[in-house]
């Protein structure tokens, strides 16, 4: 804090308002000068497309592709530790209806989950639920199969409900809380507003949105010009 010399007049009104300013700011720590709580800073806002993939419990990892397999990293995603890895299998649905090549995201998980889009589902068969990750209780299964061994999934195969991961500055930055719902703006080419974006509030993760690649596709995402979260 400055020190105030006094020449015998005292200090001028200029000085005063200047150290009033300081002192204000110094115990209101984040607050404005006019002592309104300052809003938090805005993060960068990304939206992505999260193509079909696996979520695998240690367990069924090792089924799959040996005794004492582990996931390696052929990708970084956008949160941290977080990674698209080389690890993918073949699942089978109804009337032997198959997708190959089915990316395994890591790290693992306590349970293992399958998220596809909508018309992956047509494709094999199954009336998708749209749920949140984990939210898998009366869900349908599949076969899957690794080049080891394979598991039958009784369930755990999901349309993956649109989502927003924020850390607690970007839900009070929003003014949100988990589980609320937002819409997203796309703009550009084929501008679209998707409603029903869940929040997720995490102090682990970065603002991050999800959407399927049938949702982006209906947007042109990678043509987008703009995005924009909405309360």
């Amino acid at each position: 804090m400055s020190t105030m010399v006094h020449d015998g007049r005292g200090p001028d009104r200029a000085t005063v308002e200047r150290l009033v300013r300081q002192v204000l700011r110094e115990r209101l720590g984040s607050a404005g000068g006019d002592g309104r709580t300052a809003k938090p800073p805005r993060s960068k806002l990304v939206v992505n497309i999260s193509a079909r993939h696996m979520h695998v419990s240690p367990e069924h990892l090792e089924v799959l592709f040996g005794p004492g397999a582990k996931l390696t990293v052929l990708k970084p995603l956008y949160q941290d530790g977080h990674f698209a890895s080389e690890q993918t299998v073949t699942i089978i649905g109804p009337r032997h209806r198959t997708i190959s090549n089915l990316r395994i995201l890591g790290p693992c998980r306590p349970a293992s989950q399958i998220e596809l889009a909508f018309t992956d589902g047509i494709a094999m068969g199954l009336d998708l639920p749209v749920r949140l990750s984990g939210d898998v209780k009366d869900t349908p299964g599949c076969l899957v199969l690794g080049p080891k061994g394979y598991i039958e999934l009784k369930e755990g195969v999901i349309r993956a409900q649109r989502h927003v991961h924020m850390h607690p500055h970007d839900a009070a930055y929003y003014g949100v809380g988990n589980g609320d719902m937002m819409k997203l703006r796309v703009e550009g080419r084929c501008a679209t507003t998707f409603e029903d974006i869940i929040v997720r509030v995490d102090p682990k993760v970065k603002l991050e949105v999800h959407l399927d690649t049938d949702e982006g596709n209906a947007c042109d995402l990678p043509g987008a010009s703009r995005v924009e979260l909405i309360r």
